[in-house]
């Protein structure tokens, strides 16, 4: 991608901001989708809020780090990705997750 962490995270927004859904906004706390926080850049890592088991993965695989949620989410976990390469993906993969609607939630 880039070796700069900041111009990566700027190239990941100008990209979500294209997302045909038009759902995603950036403020100055990250990438949000339907005004629920699902990306961030810390430092130079980005954070991603994936389901639990995914995010269990990627620690396990030593692609992320666990992020201690400062409020308890009900389905996510917080991790922290290094790699500039698996941003893309892995904030996709945020953004579905954070974005889609709560199963049962529709009555």
């Amino acid at each position: 991608m880039t070796d700069s962490p900041t111009t990566a995270f700027d190239l990941l927004t100008t990209r979500l901001l294209q997302d045909p859904d038009l759902d995603v906004s950036a403020t100055a706390t990250g990438l949000h989708v339907h005004d629920r926080l699902f990306a961030y850049l810390d430092r130079d890592e980005l954070v991603v809020d994936l389901p639990r088991e995914r995010a269990a993965d990627l620690v396990g695989r030593g692609i992320a780090t666990t992020v201690p949620a400062a409020r308890a989410e009900a389905a996510g976990a917080w991790v922290r990705i290094a790699d500039a390469e698996d941003w893309p993906e892995l904030a996709d993969e945020a953004h579905r997750f954070v974005g889609e609607p709560a199963v049962g939630m529709d009555s």
